[in-house]
């Protein structure tokens, strides 16, 4: 939105696509924000198709896949768990959503940046917790905050898959000319 302010409307519902204006319907696309829960975009979605059959859609190339897979991976298993840590940063929206996801479970959740924002008080009366991390957090701050509930917590690590991420990205052509150099 911010490149083109007096061009892109931003919708945040189903129903507020019935009351969108546009200068040319046949002259339509949208993009969705990643962070968005993948079931509230498809409702939007759905609408903005009926109102404007032309509609383009971004490329299937685009969607982040990493921040999709996680934020299923916590709507399903959230339930099972007591507490919900996601690594990332504050400013994040794709960590807060993850955090977001499991508060609307009923599944309370905290949005850390590492170990050390960990207060062990969140820790009186729970069983189970649930590790997940947004899409740019770096691994060696997940394995920090495993090791620190395997010592503090005597915490036994379950990793759980519920969908292999293979999708691999190509430089671009630019880059692959200066790397083959």
């Amino acid at each position: 939105m911010g490149e083109a302010p007096n061009a892109i409307v931003l919708v945040e519902s189903p129903e507020e696509v019935a009351s969108l204006e546009v200068a040319d319907e046949s002259k339509v696309a949208y993009l969705t924000q990643t962070t968005l829960s993948v079931d509230d975009a498809n409702r939007i979605i759905d609408r903005l198709h009926e109102r404007f059959p032309q509609i383009a859609s971004p490329p299937k190339a685009d969607i982040c896949y990493a921040t999709q897979n996680r934020q299923e991976a916590v709507a399903l298993l959230a339930p099972e768990a007591d507490l919900t840590l996601v690594l990332g940063s504050q400013n994040s929206s794709n960590s807060q959503r993850l955090a977001e996801l499991s508060i609307e479970r009923g599944i309370s959740a905290h949005l850390i940046d590492g170990p050390q924002d960990i207060d062990p008080a969140w820790f009186v009366d729970i069983d189970t917790v649930l590790v997940t991390a947004g899409a740019s957090a770096p691994e060696v701050v997940v394995a920090a905050v495993l090791d620190l509930l395997r010592e503090q917590f005597n915490a036994t690590i379950e990793p759980r898959t519920l969908r292999e991420e293979d999708v691999s990205f190509p430089l671009p052509r630019e880059l692959r000319v200066i790397a083959n150099k």
